[in-house]
């Protein structure tokens, strides 16, 4: 069996074993968090940042619904300015929390991804999340790492490739974010009945 063959058989392997219900938990946390008008801040390194990028991108365009409010999201790996002068001026653990004391509100959503589940500055930026008051979502590679056991919902990509569970983590992204809409389109739907009644 080839490369090939042996990569994608595992990863399709992985897609049927993702727990459906570990998805659903993740997005009631960003359903809930829409319904308060909260932020969703999402971080990772490397191929997790474009990751995190991406499904900023998908939340925020994929979600919009004539007449309802809009998804806030933002991808903290996206700031490379601010970054860089957190890592050169402290320490590279500090890059993601230091963004999170500026901005994070309580109530609001980290959605943090890591195919270790290890990473100093996931951790770091997750703590410090769940502290202030706000929820932790977590897309992880197997076993899950401390980032699994840290978050109030955790998405385990059971693949045995980094790259796999980066695979795994983008079509969350999507899995999510069209969940997501389905939820707010219905309830912009009954808002719009009520109104109509009411008119």
């Amino acid at each position: 069996m080839d490369i090939v063959e042996r990569y994608l058989g595992e990863m399709e392997l992985a897609i049927r074993a993702l727990s459906r219900n570990d998805v659903r938990r993740a997005v009631d946390a960003l359903f809930a968090a829409w319904s308060a008008g909260r932020r969703v801040w999402i971080l990772g390194n490397g191929g997790s940042a474009a990751n995190a990028s991406h499904i900023m991108a998908d939340l925020c365009r994929c979600t919009q619904i004539p007449g309802a409010p809009r998804l806030r999201a933002m991808a903290l790996s996206d700031n490379v300015p601010m970054m860089t002068a957190v890592a050169n001026d402290t320490e590279y653990a500090e890059i993601f929390v230091e963004a999170l004391r500026t901005h994070l509100d309580r109530g609001d959503v980290v959605l943090a991804l890591s195919g270790s589940g290890n990473s100093p500055n996931v951790l770091r930026a997750v703590a410090y999340a769940k502290e202030n008051g706000a929820a932790a979502i977590a897309f992880c590679g197997m076993p899950g790492g401390r980032l699994a056991k840290l978050a109030d919902v955790r998405v385990i990509v059971p693949a045995p490739r980094i790259g796999q569970q980066e695979d795994g983590h983008l079509i969350l992204g999507h899995v999510v974010s069209l969940a997501l809409r389905e939820r707010i389109e219905a309830v912009a739907g009954e808002t719009a009945s009520v109104s109509a009644v009411a008119g």
